[in-house]
Order: C-alpha cells, then structure tokens, then sequence
C-alpha cells in the first residue's frame, strides 16, 4: 500500500511540483517524464490499465478526471481505443524512496467492443488492471456489472480488477445506494471507488488523490507479494 495523501503533504511537494505547472496538470508526451533533480531521483513503476463499462458511464471523463485535463462537454462514444498516460508520485509504505507510477489509460468505446473481436485483446494484452466502471446515476449499469466482470476476465487471468463508480457528485441523482455497494463488495470481494467531478487544478487533484491512491497502491501491494517482499492478504485502503 502507499502512504494516502502524501503527494499533497509538504513531503510529497518536491514531487508534486514536477507534474504540475501553473497550478495544472502537465501534460505529458509519449516520450515524456517528469523531471526531477538528481537528489530526489525515484524509480519508475509503469502499468497498462483498461476501461470497461458501458456507454455513457463517463470512462472517457474518468481518464480525464485523473489526468488532470478538462472532460468533454458533451458526451460522445469513443470510436477505437483511446490511451493517455498519467504519472503519479507516491510513497509504498515501509519503502525507504517514494515512487513515480505511471499509468497508461486504455479507453475503448462500448460499441467498438463488440463490433470488432480483436480490440478486447488488444486493450487486455500486457495489462496489469481492469476498471469496471458503472454510472451512480445509471441502474443498469451497476447490475450489468457480474456480466461484464465474467465477460472481460477470464477465470485464471493475472489482472488487477478494480469496480469505480462514476458521477459521484451527483447525489441527488443517485440510482444506486450505499446499501447495494455494501452487498456489491461482500459477494464479489472487491471494494468500490468513488469519482465524481472534474480533475483539473490542484482542487481537481485533490478530488482524485484517494483514488489513484488506492489504485497504485493495490498495483504495488500485488507486484511486492509476487514478488515475495510483502504478506499477501492486507487491507485495501479506505475508499
């Protein structure tokens, strides 16, 4: 797990200040990286995430949200498969250097999905996670869910499966309740992340901490177990 919050605490500002400028989120090329000076040098941990929930669930202002750039004003389906990347400094609990993780962002559009038989592997090949995605103000895709978690990963895949659910923010016009979450989480045993709201700006980063907190953390905590350095079976973060 990483230390939550720590980007935005005063230990955490040195490496804050490479992936912000003016007060936003840098974008960064394919080629590209933030720098740091050499005294606060920290390895690079990169991993391949993929999108999937169903049309209109905001997968495309998600990526948006955690990369710091404006969503789209109107919804649109994504036509192929969209990639961004997101780099997030972090400190792993119990490690003596902080950690700079990047994430690539795989979106693919619903209808593409089923269109075209090869995009699923594509988007899946060399990934590290999944994000099921479903809308608080869209029922049906919640209960779509168990469906797309069997269709998407097979039984024995070695990914990550994370659920999110998105337009948070709009509480008043929430379909599903915290009760249905709670049941969510004891029958399939993963917790659910909560998104809601742009990611612009440091208020934009603020909002989108907790959850690229808990990702990077539970992406870190799997590879240390793999790897043998860490006890398998701790607590996921608070979400």
């Amino acid at each position: 797990m990483v230390e939550p919050g720590w980007l935005l605490s005063p230990a955490g500002r040195p490496y804050l200040a490479s992936v912000l400028h003016k007060n936003q989120r840098r974008v960064f090329g394919l080629l590209e990286h933030p720098m740091l000076p050499p005294a606060l040098a920290v390895p690079t941990a990169r991993y391949k995430i993929f999108l999937s929930g169903k049309s209109g669930v905001g997968k495309t202002a998600l990526v948006a949200a955690l990369t710091g750039t404006p969503a789209p004003t109107a919804h649109r389906e994504t036509l192929g498969i969209e990639a961004s990347s997101v780099f997030w400094p972090a400190q792993p609990r119990g490690a003596q250097r902080a950690v700079m993780f990047q994430l690539q962002l795989w979106d693919c559009g619903d209808s593409a999905l089923r269109k075209f038989e090869h995009i699923l592997p594509a988007c899946k090949e060399e990934a590290d996670a999944v994000l099921f995605l479903f809308s608080f103000t869209d029922r049906a895709s919640f209960e779509e869910l168990p469906a797309r978690l069997a269709r998407v990963v097979a039984p024995g895949e070695d990914l990550l499966r994370v659920v999110v659910g998105t337009k948070f923010d709009l509480a008043a016009q929430a379909d599903v309740t915290e009760a249905d979450l709670e049941a969510f989480e004891s029958t399939w045993g993963l917790p659910v992340l909560r998104a809601g709201g742009s990611g612009v700006g440091r208020g934009g980063l603020a909002r989108v901490a907790p959850l690229l907190d808990a990702l990077v953390g539970w992406l870190w905590e799997r590879d240390q177990v793999a790897a043998g350095v860490a006890p398998e079976g701790q607590e996921p973060p608070p979400t």
